[in-house]
């Protein structure tokens, strides 16, 4: 038996019969971390003493049989982008190299409290500004489906690890798809929840009302034991929402029986690839065959979204990576005379391209005479999409789509291009505007070899829904066990 292509589900099994012990299903994922992370580039910091020490404290939990969760034992890796207390947290950026946390997020602590195992921190774009993790100040992540092919981002390298068995799930973070764009890019299952249902304290900020942590796994099921350790309400997030979490394994397999889902016309556009148009179509006759009703409905203003993404999330960030400025923390390059001169200096050295471009394009956004003319009405515009869901919504309990619009491309074959690599997102950014929930889960395979996401779409707090859709799918289908060569 090969430990590391067991689903978190299935290892957590046996876990907790007493068939596998933590210390052994750690030391097999570093082994494998050891043996083919270099082809790849996933993790920035292998935590390896400490996760030795917590499959330990673990092992001693699941003996005695007490205070034992799902995840009790399971090694799994963060993004780069949660602040750990006492080990190195960059975010993919030269600016935080040396940046050690005196404190966990509130994400970190959740899992850490639930017994799981961390065995690292995952490669990233840049503050996670990217759609294809080639902006890291620490170098590309890969594909493990083709080396010569991105991962997705900007949690490329969370779901490259998946993807590639370095750890049992991951953890990462979306703003305007950057959990669900990578999941369907290296062919797993990947879930942004509503904003607000998990926690951002201790997540470091790019574009506050938009960003969102949530799971990268194996499985549906695998995506609705970490969401179930991750969601409820936090105090130290003003963001967070106050609102009883569901047992989302507990109606995983309901069945979709009469459930409605919208097709919204605006999301097969030119520019689809056909492969990914006949693998979603293949999806919706799969769904009719599962019992579900297929019903059109439409999303008007979603031509808008990645205009009105790049106005709101460039202003956020240029306003939350103020604080980089070489004083408290991070850092720090003394050139020139003055205090003035010290933070061009740090900021210049410490920033890498694509972060100056959206800290340019925000500040400009958010400039005396520029204000109403763009980030105000971007705002206007992003409430009238956000109206567009709640109206498609009465017609329907989910919404199907494309996750992205080809399969992976090669890397270097969009960074000249900034446009075309943001169109990159172009149908997972309204689920962001919108605040609702959404999953990128496999429904293909191209005929070069590389995977096909779905997306699927529920009302605020609906996660349960989604969870449960989409696991429909995976029990009619197999997409989700084909595997990469790596």
């Amino acid at each position: 038996m090969d430990i590391t292509e067991l689903t978190l589900s299935e290892l957590s099994a046996k876990l907790q019969s007493g068939e596998l012990t933590s210390r052994a299903a750690t030391e097999a994922y570093l082994a494998r971390i050891e043996a083919k992370d270099a082809k790849i580039n996933t993790y920035l910091t292998l935590c390896k003493d400490e996760a030795l020490a917590a499959a330990d404290a673990a092992d001693v939990r699941l003996k005695a049989g007490t205070d034992i969760t799902p995840l009790t034992g399971v090694p799994i890796a963060l993004k780069d982008i949660f602040c750990t207390d006492g080990i190195r947290t960059t975010c993919a950026s030269k600016i935080l190299d040396n940046f050690i946390p005196p404190y966990d997020s509130t994400v970190a602590k959740k899992f850490k409290d639930a017994g799981a195992v961390m065995l690292g921190k995952l490669n990233m774009d840049e503050f996670a500004m990217g759609s294809s993790n080639e902006n890291s100040a620490y170098g590309a992540v890969l594909n493990p489906w083709d080396t010569e092919r991105v991962p997705g981002g900007s949690s490329g390298g969370s779901a490259a690890a998946v993807a590639a068995a370095l750890c049992a799930a991951s953890i990462g973070t979306d703003t305007g798809g950057s959990i669900r764009q990578p999941a369907s890019l290296c062919g797993i299952v990947g879930m942004k929840p509503t904003y607000g249902r998990v926690s951002r304290y201790g997540m470091i900020a790019f574009a506050s009302s938009l960003d969102q942590a949530g799971p990268l796994t194996r499985s549906v099921e695998d995506a609705a034991i970490l969401l179930q350790t991750m969601a409820g309400h936090d105090p130290l997030d003003s963001t967070s929402i106050d609102a009883p979490v569901p047992d989302y394994s507990k109606t995983l397999k309901d069945g979709i029986k009469g459930l409605r889902i919208g097709i919204p016309k605006e999301y097969f556009v030119e520019g689809l690839a056909p492969e990914v148009e006949t693998s979603i179509k293949a999806a919706v006759e799969t769904y009719k065959g599962a019992g579900a009703e297929i019903v059109e409905v439409t999303l008007p203003h979603t031509e808008y979204a990645v205009g009105v993404y790049y106005l709101v999330a460039t202003a956020e960030a240029s306003s939350n990576l103020a604080r980089f400025d070489g004083v408290k923390y991070g850092l720090r390059v003394d050139e020139g005379t003055g205090l003035l001169d010290m933070y061009k200096a740090t900021r210049d050295k410490g920033f890498g391209a694509e972060v100056k471009r959206r800290i340019m394009l925000g500040t400009y956004s958010l400039s005396s005479g520029y204000y109403d003319a763009y980030y105000m009405k971007a705002s206007q515009v992003r409430t009238l999409i956000r109206r567009d869901f709640d109206e498609a919504f009465k017609d329907c309990d989910i919404i199907l789509t494309p996750t992205t619009p080809s399969a992976a491309f090669k890397k270097g074959e969009k960074t000249n291009d900034p446009l075309t690599m943001y169109l990159s997102d172009i149908f997972t950014i309204s689920c962001n505007l919108a605040g609702i929930p959404g999953i990128s889960i496999p429904c293909g395979i191209t005929s070069n070899n590389l995977p096909i996401g779905l997306q699927l779409l529920a009302p605020s707090l609906e996660e349960a829904k989604l969870f449960r859709a989409a696991y429909a799918f995976e029990a009619a289908t197999d997409w989700h066990t084909k595997k990469p060569k790596l």
